[in-house]
């Protein structure tokens, strides 16, 4: 799909604006990654949860690691990625998604001890720290999606812990 200037091509709701899953096609730039968390930040506001609170801050942090992933190692010329969020409040978890246009393989996680002056590698290590699980899935034309489930209790209770 086309994009211009760094804007989602599309973004929608399943159930309403503010209140269902999330739904965006991004530019796989730097640019599209930060959208992302941005988009993620509001939805979870949208749903309740206070900006400082854990589940918010998961949230955000396992967008921004899956989103500059997709954009780093699963970019293709041409191609976006696509960022979707989910809430199952039954099961007290939101769902992220992240789709990329790369063939699907295994996401390379560090190993902790990998050079710890360095700068990157790390973004895997902190999505199994912060999600409840995660993993990665073939995407039936092209590419891969890689998800993760962040626990995330009732919006009343979501306040950030002490």
């Amino acid at each position: 799909m086309d994009h211009k200037d760094g804007q989602p091509v599309s973004a929608g709701t399943t159930e309403g604006v503010g209140q269902g899953a999330l739904t965006a096609q991004l530019p796989s730039t730097p640019r599209g990654a930060r959208l992302a968390r941005r988009l993620a930040a509001r939805r979870m506001e949208e749903w309740g949860y206070a900006p400082e609170s854990d589940a918010a801050c998961a949230v955000a942090l396992v967008v921004a690691e899956l989103a500059a992933n997709a954009v780093r190692h699963g970019s293709v010329p041409g191609r976006d990625f696509r960022l979707g969020l989910e809430r199952d409040e039954v099961a007290g978890v939101v769902r992220v998604e992240v789709a990329d246009a790369a063939a699907g393989r295994r996401p390379p996680v560090a190993a902790p001890s990998s050079c710890p002056e360095g700068e990157s590698g790390r973004g895997l290590l902190l999505v199994d720290a912060l999600a409840r699980r995660w993993g990665w899935d073939p995407r039936e034309a092209v590419g891969k999606t890689v998800w993760a489930e962040v626990t995330a209790g009732p919006a009343e209770s979501a306040a950030p812990s002490q």
